[in-house]
Order: structure tokens, then sequence, then C-alpha cells
């Protein structure tokens, strides 16, 4: 198999692969790559998490003029979350090169922010449709001296209703360009779009095998409601007891409300995301890495080409919104041989979007739901009464947040889902009395607090992830470590053990 250099890719560019631990190339980067410099214009059908990111970014990267600041690349994807990833990933190979700019526009985001980027002058934009087509109407986006173009997971952009706004940007630019499609199937619609706009294109088709083995890692959906999902997560949680987990949001915000709750329920979690700075950032990866924390809340920007090993359990609080997405974050375990566990949550709005992922990784995802005895699998009747549910939350105008009930009223209202949980726990009792609805401390003993009784069993029930390592921790140890951990803090109604302890478990590492 041929390296980065033999392909074409200059010395400079290899060496930065090499850093990030990319030696050899995947099969479409070494069937792509060649044509992409020759100038050709090329249709890849390749799955997900094949590799195909620097299949097109490394030709373009080294083909862009410099000295021009004005765009010269121009590359489509059908999601915000997609197109985040993908500029992370041209700027990572773009960090020693101060005069070449990246440049994100999608939905959501300061459009004065990213007009002052265009102004400044940016040579590789990546977007979503929406936003593009919007920045064209304004004039604030000249594409005029465009000479690469990508539609990355055209299928994708199909199946959301852009192709018509995606025609409309292609119109606008010029007649003389490289055309690169990427696509995990080829329907109809994709063929006809590069027939119109392609020219005597390069048809690459590769296997399907991803580079993220999604075939170690067990898949599970769990159907809920929205004002459910911190229950469930709790539960899930204190049934598997994971080594070490990661937990998904789909924005900042939602990820900091959630690492709050989880810190107020007595669980060891930080958080991770774009708001953080570089120092607080390597610190909380420095205590993932060390297992101080147990959780680690992110979103999919700031994990995106995270490796930490002996994760565990990785679960999808929000769902992702595309299968590139779902792919690259679940990816997070089953690392090096290991096995591991992977939950999504998914309401009945969420239908869409699970839709896409199920297609994208071709497969059908096991549904689960939970119960007061656990997670088991659902049925059509458990799933039309949280459907029932989910309709009279929303009707209601309640907002789900991240927990079961939210802090809107004051924090009163708080019977399950955070401290109103901790009654049992560290002789807090009392807090019970003055909040609505809530359970007293034998009813929750009863509930979910027999969840936690089963030490011994739980501590099987976790993913042993970790087992192919040659200095990894046994069955028992994880128990008496993580499994220990996450009980015996809360029953303390603390932070959990000392320190000396934490290492003390961790020994065996």
């Amino acid at each position: 198999m041929a390296n980065f250099e033999q392909l074409g890719i200059r010395p400079e560019w290899c060496e930065i692969l090499k850093h990030q631990g990319i030696a050899v190339p995947t099969p479409v980067q070494e069937r792509s790559i060649p044509v992409l410099l020759g100038g050709r214009d090329i249709i890849a059908e390749a799955q997900t998490g094949t590799g195909k990111t620097l299949a097109f970014l490394l030709p373009i990267i080294q083909k862009i003029n410099v000295s021009d600041r004005s765009p010269q690349a121009l590359i489509i994807a059908p999601t915000r979350e997609l197109a985040l990833q993908i500029t992370e990933e041209a700027k990572k190979l773009t960090a020693n090169d101060d005069k070449l700019h990246v440049l994100a526009v999608y939905g959501g985001q300061d459009v004065e922010k990213q007009l002052r980027k265009l102004q400044n002058g940016t040579q590789i934009v990546i977007g979503t449709p929406g936003r593009l087509l919007d920045h064209l109407r304004r004039g604030t986006l000249k594409l005029d001296n465009v000479k690469k173009l990508v539609l990355d997971e055209a299928d994708q952009m199909l199946h959301m209703g852009f192709l018509d706004d995606v025609e409309t940007i292609l119109r606008e630019l010029p007649h003389k360009r490289q055309t690169m499609l990427f696509s995990a199937t080829m329907p109809k619609g994709i063929r006809n779009l590069a027939k119109n706009y392609m020219k005597d294109p390069e048809d690459v088709k590769v296997s399907s095998k991803s580079v993220i083995p999604i075939n170690q890692i067990r898949q599970q959906v769990l159907e809920c409601t929205d004002r459910g999902k911190f229950d469930a997560l709790r539960g899930m949680i204190d049934t598997y007891r994971p080594y070490l987990a990661i937990i998904f949001c789909r924005t900042k915000r939602r990820a900091s409300k959630l690492n709050e709750d989880l810190r107020e329920a007595g669980y060891e979690s930080d958080e991770l995301h774009g708001d953080l700075s570089q120092s607080k950032r390597e610190n909380v990866m420095k205590a993932f890495r060390d297992a101080k924390l147990q959780i680690l809340v992110a979103t999919d920007v700031a994990a995106r080409g995270l490796d930490v090993e002996g994760v565990t359990h990785v679960f999808n609080y929000d769902i992702p919104h595309d299968a590139e997405s779902y792919i690259h974050r679940i990816g997070r375990t089953g690392r090096a041989g290991g096995t591991g566990l992977a939950v999504t949550f998914a309401t009945q709005h969420d239908r869409p979007e699970l839709a896409r992922i199920e297609e994208g990784t071709n497969q059908k995802l096991t549904r689960i739901q939970w119960t007061s005895e656990g997670p088991v699998a659902s049925t059509g009747a458990a799933r039309r009464s949280i459907n029932s549910q989910d309709n009279d939350e929303r009707s209601g105008g309640r907002s789900a947040g991240t927990g079961s009930a939210r802090r809107g009223a004051g924090r009163s209202g708080r019977s399950e889902g955070g401290r109103g949980g901790r009654g049992s726990r560290g002789g807090e009792g009392g807090r019970s009395s003055g909040r609505s609805g809530g359970r007293s401390g034998d009813e929750r003993s009863a509930g979910r607090g027999s969840a936690r009784s089963s030490d011994s069993s739980r501590g099987a029930a976790g993913q042993g992830g970790r087992g192919g390592r040659s200095a990894g921790r046994s069955g028992d140890e994880r128990s008496s470590g993580w499994a220990g951990r996450s009980a015996d803090k809360r029953n303390s109604g603390g932070r959990g053990p000392a320190k000396s302890d934490r290492r003390d478990s961790r020994r065996g590492r």
C-alpha cells in the first residue's frame, strides 16, 4: 500500500499527518487523492467513517494559492455538525500556515462575525446550503474565483430537501472548476446532479468498511420523552457503571447544563466544549485520561479526534443529525480491540435523524426503554405510551432542558431529576419536603435505588473495553474503583472518595 507522499502529498503535509497519528491512507484516500491532484472531477461512493474528509481536503489545501485571499474552494455539507467537523480537520492541517484561512458558514451563528471574516479574506469556505445561499443573496460571498467544489454527503442533502439550494449555488460558480462529489449512496437525484454539473468524472467506489470499528460497539437506541431523559441517563449510568463515559450534547449550553446537573446529582463529571480556554480544556482532558473523572460531557466539535483509552460507554444525550456525526461519536469507545456500548437517546421527534443514521450506517439499531427495573426491550405499546407522554409534555408548554423537572420555578418543582434524588443519600432527606411531587426517601430507595443495590452484578454489566489492554484492570478492580465510586460518593452526599482512595483504586492501571 502506498503512503501519502507516494500519492503526491507534499512532505510538509505528510509530517502534519504523522503528528496526528495518520501514516497509512485508507482505500478511498488511496484511490481519490491521485485523481484529484491530477485535476479531474470525481464521484466517490464511500460510507461514512472511511476517511473521505482527508481524501478531498489534502488535495485542496495543497493547491491553494495563499497569496490570493479570495475563496478558492467551496465545501458544501448537509448539516452544521458536519460542516464544523470538516472545518476542524482543515484547521488542524493548516495550523502552521498563518496565510491559509478556513471559515465555517452555517445557520445559528453570528452573521456579523461571518461577514468580518469573509471581508478579511478566506481561501476555503465550508458551509451548509441555506446559509451559503443567504450570503450569496446578500452579496457577501463571492464565488468568482472558486476552483474547487466539494459536495459532501450528497445523498443526505437530497434526502433533506437541499438539492434545489445546492443547484442554485452551483449556478453561481465558475464553469471552469474541479467538482468532487462524495456520497454513501448514489440515488437517481444525485446521479442527475452529477450528469448536469460535472465533466467526465472518475468513478471511485470503495468497500463500506469503516476506519472506525463500529462492529465492535454494541449500539442501542433508548426511546424516551424529553422530560424523562435525565432520569433515564442516571439510571443507565448506575446500571452499567461505566469505567469512563462520554456524553454528547448538541450545544455548548446544553453540555454545561447537563454537566451541572450531573455534578449536583453526585457524579464525577466535567464538560468539554468550544467556550473553554486551552488550559482549561487540557486540564479537563488530563483529568479524564487519568480517570479522575468518570464522565465527560462534550459537544461534537470539542470531542472530534478525541482518543482516550478505556472509554467503555458513549451516551448520545442529544441525537446526532447525521451518520457521520454518529459514527465519530460512538467511535470514541471500542478502541484498541476493546468493546464498547453506545446508547442514543431518542424521542419521537428524533425519528428523521434516527432514520438517517440507520441508513448511513446500514443497520437497524436495537430499541430499548428505561424502567424502574432497568433497561428493557422496547415494545409497540410502550412506544405509544412514550409518544403520548411526549406530546402531553410539549402541548403543556413544559420545557425539557436536561432534567426530568427543571429549575424554572426556583427549583421547587424538581422531584426526581437532580438533588431531588438525594434525599436518601447523605442524610439529606429533609430536602424533599418542600418540593412538589417529590418522592420520599423510602420510595426513591425502592425505585432507582434498587438498581444500585446489586453492585457485583452491575460491575459485570459494564462493557469491559479495557480487556484487550496489557495493563487493563479486571472486572473486580473496576467494580472497586468507579463502580464503588459512583455509589459511595452519592451515598455520602460528597464529591466521591478522597484522592488517595482513587489513587489506590487505580494502581492496577
